[in-house]
């Protein structure tokens, strides 16, 4: 199996995702944006997966590579690729297919509810309710033919799948005490008042089998995402 990675910023890694990666006997390769814009053929690739980050997919301006990277993503889409996005990584499936990304009504930072999209077929199924990790502040509207996955209180569009090779998470089932204590250590200035922001005493108040049920779920969707070929 041969993963590529879109990696935005140092902090923000793969997570709980690197062990299932080992124990699938991928060949992993990543393109560290703050380092380079050096993406690979499309071509041969069965995963791609699209980090988080602290950034706008609106940034274009200051961030030129942005362009790059939705390309990428939209030719594999095209192209029947598995990819998988994670908070950003959602919002750049999103824009690169053409969609709004912008201001959700309300942040979301710390441990909160999601609630599985009722009626949904032959998509990946999410657990009725689940606590998941936000960190974000942005939100975008579903491309087109896309079927919502799972909603919050805070925001509508918490996931996203199209088709049978694309699924994007608004939240972090990748995260690991070491990954929030990362986000809180980089990130930690946006921990300011809101309906929806926990702070950081908080978000680190989480029980092992926490951490260990998100994770499953994380592993559940990739294992979904690489079952069969997109190509059929």
């Amino acid at each position: 199996m041969n993963v590529h990675i879109l990696q935005h910023v140092p902090f923000e890694g793969a997570g709980s995702i690197a062990q299932w990666l080992v124990e699938h006997e991928a060949t992993v390769t990543t393109t560290r944006f703050y380092d380079t814009r050096d993406l690979p053929a499309v071509a041969g690739l069965d995963l791609i997966i699209a980090l988080g980050g602290p950034l706008s997919v609106n940034d274009e301006a200051a961030h030129p590579w942005l362009v790059e990277e939705k390309a990428f993503i939209r030719e594999a889409i095209k192209e029947g690729v598995a990819v998988l996005g994670l908070c950003l990584g959602a919002q750049l499936i999103a824009s690169a297919l053409g969609k709004r990304v912008f201001p959700n009504a309300e942040r979301e930072i710390g441990w909160f509810d999601i609630q599985a999209a009722p009626g949904a077929d032959n998509v990946f199924k999410l657990p009725d309710v689940l606590t998941v990790f936000h960190w974000h502040g942005e939100t975008f509207d579903l491309p087109e033919g896309a079927v919502r996955l799972a909603k919050s209180a805070g925001c509508q569009n918490q996931a996203f799948q199209l088709d049978r090779n694309v699924i994007g998470l608004q939240f972090h089932l990748e995260t690991t005490p070491e990954s929030v204590e990362a986000m809180i250590a980089n990130c930690g200035y946006e921990l300011t008042d809101g309906t929806f922001v926990q702070p950081a005493e908080m978000i680190r108040r989480r029980a092992p089998e926490d951490y260990a049920c998100v994770n499953q779920v994380m592993a559940d969707i990739l294992s979904y995402l690489t079952s069969q070929s997109a190509n059929g």
